[in-house]
């Protein structure tokens, strides 16, 4: 009787002891399975911010390589820029802002420097002189074309960057930075927009 009665309570102890243990380890891995649920929601809010900014980005990027393009195009094809347009202009260093008119003058300003500058090269070759486009008067003065609507040191520099490549181009008979046909030269639209470096604001 007495063996039954240690059975019984060593019986009732295990069971109180596993239930015991048992809600333990359930409430446990409960509070795992919450904890894993909340932090895989906050995973899931961050992944989802991150695509939005990367899409608000792309977004960002494709305006701008639009814009980018249309300016290009513009050169291209001696579109004229309208009045009303507004362009920053990047030059040693600085910024400096001009409109769809200043802006299609310093485009003038880079073409008339190539043409002047590629008649010149040509010249100098025929004539077996030395490569010296910084001593040539028009590339000096830097003002054929020049009107007041921009600045004047601004047009120099855009029409001797255009003299110095239409005078390599000329003298050594090549098409590196643009083209000659039928007697007429005409800078590449791609090296325009390098010298340029004009964005549309």
């Amino acid at each position: 009787m007495r063996s039954i009665n240690i059975k019984k309570i060593i019986g009732i102890t295990a069971l109180s002891m596993f239930a015991v243990f048992g809600t333990a380890t359930i409430a446990t891995a409960q509070g795992s399975y919450r904890t894993n649920q909340r932090q895989s929601r906050e995973i899931q809010k961050k992944r989802e911010k991150a695509i939005r900014e990367q899409a608000k980005r792309q977004e960002q990027y494709r305006r701008q390589q639009e814009r980018q393009i249309r300016i290009n195009r513009n050169y291209n094809n001696g579109v004229v820029f309208t009045a009303g347009d507004r362009y920053r202009v990047y030059r040693n260093g600085r910024y400096y802002n001009t409109d769809g008119r200043g802006a299609e003058l310093l485009r003038q300003a880079v073409n008339q420097g190539y043409q002047q500058g590629y008649e010149a090269g040509r010249i100098d070759r025929a004539n077996r002189r030395g490569s010296q486009w910084n001593r040539n008067d028009v590339y000096r003065s830097g003002t054929f074309g020049y009107q007041s609507y921009v600045d004047r040191g601004q047009y120099q520099y855009y029409f001797q960057q255009g003299f110095q490549k239409g005078y390599q181009d000329g003298y050594y008979s090549r098409n590196r930075y643009g083209t000659y046909n039928n007697g007429s030269a005409s800078i590449l639209g791609s090296i325009l927009g390098s010298i340029l470096n004009l964005r549309s604001y």
